[in-house]
């Protein structure tokens, strides 16, 4: 008898399947998504936001990975540092949320291993689909495209007006002057 074990996944928003940036956008909205879990698991056990170490661990991979896909480090570097501090600006939200309304808080500290994990596959999406666009975060239709790849992912996903400001925050480096 084979058991598997299946994960819940979200599935790709696919907003707008003609547009070349929807799989990068929509995988740094489910990147910002993870706020929500990483928020309550901090909030439950005391810690805090910003974690340092992890950040830099993140900016390392990363840009180790976009350059072993042809990719400039640099710019994939501030790509996901504007993505963790719209991150971090989440969690800060529903810590001040939780503060005000006690009754809103999380019950239960959600697994952080589990969270990190998906926030590094995503990652790993994310440069993926930086390579693949490469000429297009560079063309002067990037800012037309990222615009509506924004615009039909927050529609897909229904995401709220603080999603939306954070999406737009770590998206804002994506097109190369």
């Amino acid at each position: 008898m084979v058991v598997l074990a299946v994960m819940p996944v979200t599935p790709q928003a696919h907003s707008d399947d003609a547009n070349p940036l929807a799989d990068l956008v929509d995988a740094a909205t489910q990147r910002l998504q993870t706020a929500e879990p990483v928020a309550a698991t901090k909030w439950i056990n005391g810690g805090s936001i910003e974690d340092p170490p992890r950040v830099e661990q993140v900016l390392k991979a990363v840009s180790a990975d976009a350059d072993r896909k042809g990719v400039e480090p640099d710019y994939v570097r501030a790509i996901f540092t504007d993505q963790v501090h719209a991150t971090e600006a989440l969690e800060y939200s529903r810590f001040a949320q939780w503060k005000l309304d006690p009754a809103s808080a999380p019950g239960f500290a959600p697994d952080l291993g589990s969270s990190r994990a998906t926030i590094d596959r995503l990652n790993t999406e994310m440069v993926d689909q930086i390579a693949a666009q490469w000429p297009v975060l560079h063309s002067p239709d990037c800012t037309r495209l990222l615009a509506e790849a924004i615009a039909g992912v927050t529609r897909t996903r229904a995401i709220d007006p603080l999603y939306q400001r954070a999406l737009d925050f770590s998206t804002h480096s994506y097109c190369a002057p």
